[in-house]
Formats: structure tokens, C-alpha cells, sequence
């Protein structure tokens, strides 16, 4: 059994947001040629996507070619709006919950849903998180950071807090690189920047305690952990010799965390997923594609298929791990 935990869909009817609420550069969709749309952010051209963006009986037919039956199926990271009015966030994220909540009552044996939450305020965040429980996700993508807030900062808190209380799972995705506006070419927000985000998101986990404080809130990092695992060896040099700039608010050595969060799959590299397998355990990388977009891993895990490791290995990556991660039945989706 293959489950794919990190993909992205978007409502294929989306408001005009910056029109009803009177201010921003919400995202809408220009419906410009059949099976296509551009992404606008205002009258800016941010991306163009296909139908298998938006049509879940065709995201369905092509991943049978992978042999996967199971999304995991959040939002795109830009649709967050963290900097929107608290209540206009609020509504963005309700109609996206929605939207994605459709797609699962219709298809429930091939969609899992992640919420999406208005993380610049608490209050609004808790009370959509509470909602999202009821209506049966079992977990909430997040940014790496908010409004170029870092996830250790003590507003976020009492969302963990809740997440942990609730029973559910958080992805900590990449968004709003730090220096997106000084390295504009060569693409390197998304080859530089990303994988320097979600460090920056383990790393505040990890000095600020909140993995001591919350020991039961399952936290997994999209992109195999960014730069993280790769570069441990120097973040734990500097937590040594610097224990009066990095120990601050925990004196727990940041190598000890390893194994207590997870990670997805993508690597687009065999050799870095031999290298993290012994660090981290395959009982703690799950399956992830990044699908649809390009710079994901568009063939599912095929290159972990055609790895020499043992049929217990890749059945915690394809699925067992995912399934911890999000403390969900595999029976349900057979």
C-alpha cells in the first residue's frame, strides 16, 4: 500500500477575495483554456496549473500509474494570506477546509485532508482547527513561518497546544522564503531558500523546547527535512561552543530530536536517502510526492522502489509511517 502525505489541490471555482473583502493581492484563478488556469495573485502572474490541480477523479487515474491509491491533499502555500485581515483569513481558510473536505466525503477511500488555519490569530485558528476536527481531517498544514514570525514564538503556542489536545498532525511546509527578495533568479527561493525554511521551523522547535512541552504533538517536515539532517553536524557545533547564544531556552543537546518528528520522502536523491535512513528511521519518513507540481517527485516514490532495501523498510516509508504520523487506520482506505 503506497500513501502519498504531501500533495496539493486547489478549489477549481475560487472567490474573488481581494474584490469582497476591498484590499490585497488574494489569489484567483484566470480559467484562461480548457484543462488550464493562471494563478493570480492580484494582477500578478504567480503560476499556471492543469486540472489535475483541481479534479480529484483525475488526480485519482493518474496515480493508479504509481500504483498508489491514498493523497493526503492540503491547500498551496500561497493560499495561506497569514498577512489577510484576522476574520478574512478566517474565511479563506473555511472555503478551502471545504472545498478540500468535499473532495474527501466523495472520493473517502483516496483522500485525506489538511486543514488550513489563520494562524495570525490564535483565537480564529483554534476555533477552525476545532472545526476541521469535527468535520474528520486528522491534521492542519502550516507555514514555516508566520508573517516572519519563526513557529517558536509564544502567540503559536496555545495552537500546539490545541493540536496536541485534539489529536492532530501538523506538516510544517515551506513558504515566504527568508531573502525571496534578493535572490530572485536561478529560481533560488525554491532551491535555496525552501529547504533553508523548514530548517529554520526544526531548528525553533528545537531551541525553544516545544517538542519537551508538547511530547505528544506529531510534527512532520515536508521536503525530507529541508536542510536539517544535512546539516546537523554544524547546528550541534554551534549549540557547543555557543551555548550562550543557541541553549537559551533549551539545554537539550538539538541531536537528541532526531526520531521525534517525521519527514517526507523527497529527497529526489538515493544517496541522501541512504545517508538519512540510519539518522532518522524509516519509521519516521513517510511518503511524499509534492505532486502536482514539478519540482516534486512526480513518479511517487519510484526511485525508492528500485532501492536495495528491505520490504519492511519501504513499507514504513509507502505507508506505516504516514499512517503513525497521522494516528489513522490503514483498514479505512483498503
Amino acid at each position: 500500500m503506497k500513501i502519498d502525505m504531501h500533495t496539493h489541490i486547489f478549489p477549481e471555482k475560487l472567490p474573488d477575495f481581494t474584490r469582497k473583502f476591498g484590499y490585497g493581492d488574494f489569489i484567483h484563478l484566470d480559467h484562461h483554456r480548457p484543462g488550464y488556469a493562471r494563478m493570480m495573485a492580484g494582477n500578478r502572474f504567480f503560476r499556471e496549473i492543469n486540472e489535475n490541480c483541481w479534479d480529484p477523479e483525475i488526480r485519482i487515474k493518474e496515480y493508479e500509474k504509481f500504483n498508489t491509491t491514498v493523497q493526503v491533499v492540503c491547500t498551496i502555500p500561497v493560499m495561506f494570506s497569514y498577512w489577510a485581515k484576522p476574520n478574512d483569513g478566517l474565511a479563506v481558510s473555511e472555503f478551502l477546509n471545504d472545498d478540500i473536505a468535499g473532495a474527501v466525503e466523495k472520493y473517502p477511500k483516496n483522500y485525506i485532508a489538511l486543514g488550513t488555519l489563520p494562524m495570525q490569530d490564535t483565537e480564529l485558528a483554534i476555533k477552525e482547527l476545532e472545526r476541521i476536527k469535527k468535520l474528520g481531517f486528522p491534521g492542519i498544514q502550516i507555514g514555516s513561518n508566520i508573517n516572519n514570525h519563526n513557529l517558536s514564538e509564544p502567540q503559536f503556542l496555545p495552537v500546539f497546544e490545541a493540536c496536541q489536545e485534539l489529536d492532530m498532525a501538523v506538516l510544517v511546509h515551506p513558504w515566504e522564503m527568508m531573502g525571496e527578495e534578493y535572490m530572485q533568479t536561478y529560481w533560488l527561493p525554491w532551491l535555496v531558500g525552501m529547504p533553508a525554511e523548514t530548517t529554520r521551523a526544526i531548528c525553533s522547535f528545537i531551541f525553544s523546547g516545544l517538542f519537551d512541552k508538547l511530547p505528544e504533538l506529531r510534527v512532520c517536515f515536508a521536503h525530507a527535512g529541508g536542510s536539517f539532517l544535512a546539516t546537523i553536524g554544524r547546528i550541534e557545533h554551534g549549540f557547543n561552543c555557543r551555548p550562550d547564544l543557541v541553549a537559551v531556552d533549551n539545554p537539550t543537546n538539538p541531536r537528541e530530536y532526531i526520531g521525534k518528528f517525521w519527514i517526507d520522502s523527497i529527497t529526489h536523491d538515493a544517496d541522501y536517502l541512504k545517508y538519512i535512513l540510519p539518522m532518522i528511521g524509516s519509521e519516521k519518513i513517510c511518503l511524499g510526492s509534492d505532486y502536482p507540481f514539478p519540482l516534486g517527485d512526480l513518479e511517487i516514490g519510484k526511485f525508492i522502489e528500485d532501492m536495495d532495501l528491505s520490504d519492511s523498510v519501504k513499507e514504513d516509508i509507502f505507508a506505516l509511517s504516514t499512517a503513525k504520523w497521522l494516528n489513522i487506520d490503514l483498514k479505512d482506505y483498503q
